[in-house]
């Protein structure tokens, strides 16, 4: 028997992932009704405390992925109403979508991380900030929106589209070669390795959900002790940042060493997504992985 009867599902938005949060959404109420709970689908609005207030759902699933929420904020209005919800809290969610504050906690516990700086979007092009290669990026945003990959020979000039024209700061890191890799955790066990071959430049907004444009290797042909390496350090990322429910740490791997990227609080749930691919590669179904996420919605205070 379900512990909550009638709950909401959050997609949508008004963030930079916006559309995909709508796919996730749209899987995510199915899965729910398939398990046999009421769902009330929300697009969320800026006036999602009075809608929430006046639903009064048991609780919540919280589809939403980049700004407002998957950074603490939307965690934040849920904590005020008191309405139990999916995924990690308020804390969590703000340190890992803040790539600067969860890098220096994974180095703080041994996960290497490739070196970064901040920068000033107006000094940015006054003087390369690093040698070659080296990756632009905004330092609180997800799925790999406003990436850019510098190498040599690159034209790399304000005129470019990049993330340079939404925000004063930037995060500027050291491009690591090599292979692409992701582990999910569920509960705060690590379920398995895929390995991600974009047919064309890297794993970026385009290639995560856009159908045929990577190759989803899994499970990835690693050795054991790489494996287990990669394991240990989602779960190990996925406990210092004190994330609840799901997590999913994406790696670069160049030769024998292993570098984190990110950690995301509330991976994609789309057709195309990691983690119910990796869910269903451990023979759990989209429904039940749905299921015991609701289940273990709750609130932190």
């Amino acid at each position: 028997m379900n512990k909550f009867k009638h709950v909401c599902v959050l997609k949508g938005g008004w963030s930079s992932e916006r559309e995909v949060s709508l796919v996730s959404g749209d899987a995510i109420a199915k899965g729910l009704r398939d398990a046999g709970y009421e769902v009330t689908e929300i697009d969320v609005q800026p006036d999602i405390y009075e809608v929430l207030k006046k639903l009064s759902p048991q609780a919540v699933f919280n589809g939403l992925h980049g700004t407002w929420g998957e950074d603490g904020c939307m965690q934040g209005v849920l904590e005020t109403l008191k309405i139990p919800y999916t995924h990690s809290g308020v804390k969590s969610s703000a340190l890992a979508m803040d790539k600067i504050l969860s890098k220096k906690l994974f180095q703080s516990i041994g996960i290497p991380c490739a070196p970064d700086m901040v920068v000033k979007t107006n000094d940015l092009f006054s003087k390369e900030p690093m040698p070659r290669p080296f990756v632009v990026k905004p330092y609180n945003d997800g799925s790999s929106v406003g990436v850019v990959i510098v190498t040599d020979g690159d034209e790399f000039n304000q005129d470019m589209d990049g993330p340079w024209h939404d925000t004063e700061n930037l995060m500027v890191e050291k491009y690591i070669p090599g292979r692409e890799l992701t582990v999910s955790v569920l509960g705060d066990k690590a379920l398995c390795v895929t390995e991600l071959k974009p047919k064309a430049g890297f794993y970026d907004y385009k290639a995560k959900y856009q159908d045929g444009m990577t190759d989803h290797i899994l499970p990835a042909d690693l050795t054991p002790s790489q494996e287990e390496n990669l394991k240990d350090m989602a779960e190990k990322a996925h406990e210092i940042l004190g994330c609840r429910g799901v997590s999913r740490s994406d790696f670069r791997m160049d030769g024998e060493d292993i570098y984190i990227l990110e950690t995301n609080t509330q991976p994609g749930m789309t057709p195309l997504s990691l983690l119910p691919e990796q869910v269903l590669h451990m023979g759990i179904s989209f429904s039940e992985l749905v299921h015991r996420m609701m289940e273990d919605a709750s609130c932190e205070r």
